[in-house]
């Protein structure tokens, strides 16, 4: 059965150069994935779309429900203790959504998943103005994060937008992601534009937290071609609607850029005192791995401090060089920080010493 055994029971605790270690709490996972923390307990997802909750020492674990699987769904956790799970796409691009797909549901220990809001009907009510690729009105929710006044924000990674949720499924449109200019890295296959030239890329908000500051924050992937250090954190006014957020006017209106030099983000978490976790797919960026046959790649955890006038200061790598495709980070109240690696395969949810 997919959950988990003891601790003693699975990988050993790891130690970087820098102090920075992993120590697995939950084990023997297939494809975690999504991570929040409630109290003292460890709510995550694994591939197969069931999503459970760990007391933080692992020797107890129960499950809270399970969602369409084929890829762990993104969960978060409100401050009454309900969990969200949001299923994506599924499958390739431009594909029908498969049944289930592109839903946002509610969890409660011993009862069937409840289904809040159907993302991928809405998105064909609301087609991206910016798309380049694929269709305007193509789906896959993959972020989310729980407000403390009920609603839910989803980050749509082919909608390129953030999305208010209602309890009773209402939807509003907050912000949309414009494509960047990017200059085409090295070491893409024949027949892709030259190295070295520029062309537009799409946003792929893939990732959505809530800062301690109350404002909302987006992560972005980066479209095609990929390029390394071109993946932004945007920082949104609370309750805004419409807002645009513009990198060639990223610091301009409700919507603004708080962090660049990111590669392929695919998680964020709100942490005390500004802090924001920041969880890197591949170093090498997305692209780059899916070049390379799937062979093991590492990426990043960075813990991203705030600077001044509400931009990035310095961050920081945690766990340097000892994680392969981590999928979800989340940050408890006490500033324990956990991860999840890998996204595919077997593994784990390991707390974060630094």
């Amino acid at each position: 059965m997919i959950g988990s055994v003891l601790v003693v029971t699975g990988p050993a605790e790891a130690t970087g150069k820098h102090g920075s270690s992993l120590k697995p709490v939950v084990t023997n996972l297939v494809s975690p994935r999504g991570v929040a923390t409630y109290g003292g307990k460890i709510v995550y997802s694994v591939g197969d779309g069931s999503v459970y909750e760990a007391w933080a020492n692992g020797k107890r674990i129960r499950k809270l429900g399970q969602v369409p699987g084929g890829f762990a769904p993104a969960i978060d956790t409100n401050k009454w203790g309900t969990t969200y799970a949001l299923t994506g796409a599924g499958g390739e691009p431009g594909q029908p959504l498969p049944p289930g797909g592109a839903t946002l549901y509610r969890l409660r220990p011993g009862k069937s998943p409840v289904k809040v809001a159907d993302i991928g009907k809405y998105q064909l009510t609301d087609p991206d103005p910016y798309n380049l690729a694929d269709s305007p009105t193509e789906s896959n929710p993959f972020g989310v994060a729980a407000l403390r006044d009920g609603t839910i924000l989803v980050s749509d990674a082919a909608n390129n937008d953030l999305l208010r949720v209602w309890p009773n499924g209402h939807i509003k449109t907050v912000a949309r992601l414009k494509p960047r200019t990017v200059k085409v890295p090295t070491g893409l296959p024949p027949g892709s534009p030259p190295a070295g030239s520029s062309i537009p890329s799409e946003a792929v908000a893939t990732s959505v937290t809530v800062g301690s500051d109350g404002y909302w924050y987006v992560g972005e992937l980066r479209g095609f071609p990929a390029t390394p250090g071109t993946s932004q954190i945007w920082r949104i006014k609370p309750g805004s609607y419409g807002a645009v957020c513009d990198p060639a006017k990223p610091y301009k209106g409700k919507c603004q850029r708080y962090a660049d030099g990111y590669t392929s983000i695919v998680d964020l978490a709100g942490g005390p005192r500004g802090t924001l976790a920041v969880v890197e797919l591949a170093k090498i960026s997305w692209l780059k791995f899916e070049l390379g046959g799937g062979t093991p790649v590492l990426g990043s955890l960075y813990l991203q401090y705030p600077g001044k006038h509400h931009k990035a200061g310095y961050k920081k790598e945690l766990a340097k060089n000892m994680l392969l495709l981590p999928g979800g980070t989340a940050i408890s109240r006490s500033g324990d920080i956990y991860v999840s690696s890998p996204l595919f395969g077997p593994g784990a949810i390991y707390k974060v010493k630094h």
